[in-house]
C-alpha cells in the first residue's frame, strides 16, 4: 500500500521517484530468515499445542495465532522472489491480490488474537469467578467471528479488480505504487479501518488491561508463578512495540501524506524508506510467537523426542486452576 511517488500523492502528473534502493537486499533477507524459522516454529508449535496440550482458551487463541502466523510465512517466497527482482511481479494478478491480501490481513489477525489473549487474563486474574463460567464454545465464537471477518475483507478486496500496476523501467508493481483515484476509491476505507479498528483500539486494551493484570499478579503469593505471568505479558508488550507499532506509525503517516495532510516531497522520501524497513520489521513476529506459545502453555510438558519443559508451572489463569491464588 505504498507510493514511490512524492508528487503523486499531491495528484501531479510529473513524479519524481522515491528511491530507495536497500530494500532489494533488505526484504530479501529479512524474508527468508522468517520463512525458515517462521515455518519450522510454527509448524512445530502447532503441532505441540493440538497435540500435547490441553485445550484451554488459552491455547485456543495460540492455536489460532499460530495458523495464521504458517499461512503467511507460505506467502514468503512469492514476495522474496518479487524483491529479488527489484520490485518485479512475474505471478499475474491473481496470485498477486491473494499473497498482497494475506499479507497484511495476518498482521491484523495477530493482534487481534493477542487482544483476546490479553483480555482472557484480564477477566481470569480480575473477576475469576466470572472466568470459570465462560465455556470453549465462546472462546471458539470469538474465533470464528474473527476469521469471518477476515474473509468479509479478503474476498472483496481479491475480487474488487487488480492490486498490481506498470512502474517503471517496465517492471510490475504488486500492491503497491496505487494511483491517487485508486487510493481514494478503494484503498482509502481499508486503511482508516485498519488503522483504527485494527491497531488503535486492540492495542489501547493492551496497554490498559496489561497493567491492571500485572498489578494483581503482583499481590500473589507465588514468586515463580508470579515471574512467569510478568514475563509473558512483558514478551506481548516486547513483540507489539517492535513489530507492529513502528509499522502503524509509519503508516499513519503515509495515511497523512495520501490525504495531502504532509505534501514536503523529503518528508515523503524519508516517510517511503521508514515503511520499507517497518514493514519487514512486521514479519518477525511470526518468529516471535513460537516463545509466547512456550511460555504460556499448560503445564503440561511438552515432548518431540527431546524434553520442551518449563521449570515451573504456568501460572494458574491459563488451567483454571485457582486454588494457588489468595482469591
Amino acid at each position: 500500500m505504498e507510493n514511490t511517488s512524492c508528487t503523486l500523492a499531491r495528484g501531479h502528473s510529473n513524479a519524481t521517484l522515491v528511491e530507495a534502493d536497500f530494500q532489494y537486499h533488505l526484504f530479501t533477507v529479512i524474508y527468508s530468515i522468517v520463512f525458515v524459522l517462521g515455518l519450522l516454529e510454527n509448524v512445530l508449535a502447532l503441532y505441540l499445542l493440538t497435540c500435547n496440550v490441553k485445550h484451554t482458551s488459552h491455547s485456543i487463541y495460540l492455536i489460532n495465532l499460530a495458523v495464521a502466523d504458517t499461512l503467511f510465512v507460505c506467502i514468503l517466497p512469492f514476495k522474496i522472489h518479487y524483491h529479488l527482482n527489484q520490485n518485479n511481479w512475474i505471478f499475474g494478478d491473481m496470485a498477486c491480490r491473494i499473497t498482497g491480501t494475506l499479507y497484511y490481513i495476518n498482521i491484523y489477525l495477530s493482534i487481534a488474537f493477542f487482544t483476546c489473549i490479553c483480555m482472557d487474563r484480564y477477566i481470569a486474574v480480575l473477576h475469576p469467578f466470572t472466568y470459570i463460567r465462560i465455556k470453549v464454545t465462546h472462546y471458539m465464537t470469538v474465533v470464528t467471528s474473527f476469521w469471518l471477518t477476515a474473509a468479509s475483507i479478503t474476498i472483496p478486496l481479491i475480487l474488487g479488480g487488480p492490486l498490481h500496476n506498470k512502474g517503471t523501467g517496465n517492471k510490475t508493481a504488486c500492491f503497491e505504487n496505487f494511483s491517487l483515484t485508486s487510493w481514494t476509491h478503494r484503498m482509502l476505507p481499508y486503511n482508516v479501518c485498519a488503522l483504527l479498528f485494527g491497531f488503535v483500539i486492540p492495542f489501547a486494551i493492551i496497554l490498559i488491561s496489561y497493567p491492571l493484570v500485572a498489578k494483581r499478579i503482583n499481590h500473589t503469593r507465588h514468586s515463580i508463578h508470579k515471574k512467569k505471568a510478568l514475563r509473558t505479558i512483558y514478551l506481548i508488550l516486547l513483540i507489539c512495540i517492535l513489530c507492529f507499532l513502528p509499522y502503524h506509525l509509519t503508516h499513519l503517516l503515509h495515511f497523512l501524506m495520501r490525504v495531502q495532510l504532509i505534501q514536503s516531497c523529503l518528508f515523503t522520501n524519508l516517510i517511503y524508506k521508514m515503511r520499507r524497513v517497518t514493514l519487514a520489521l512486521v514479519s518477525f513476529n511470526c518468529c516471535l510467537n513460537p516463545i509466547l506459545y512456550y511460555f504460556t502453555s499448560s503445564s503440561k510438558p511438552w515432548r518431540l523426542g527431546l524434553k520442551f519443559r518449563s521449570r515451573s508451572k504456568v501460572y494458574t489463569i491459563c488451567d483454571r486452576k485457582f486454588s494457588d491464588y489468595p482469591y
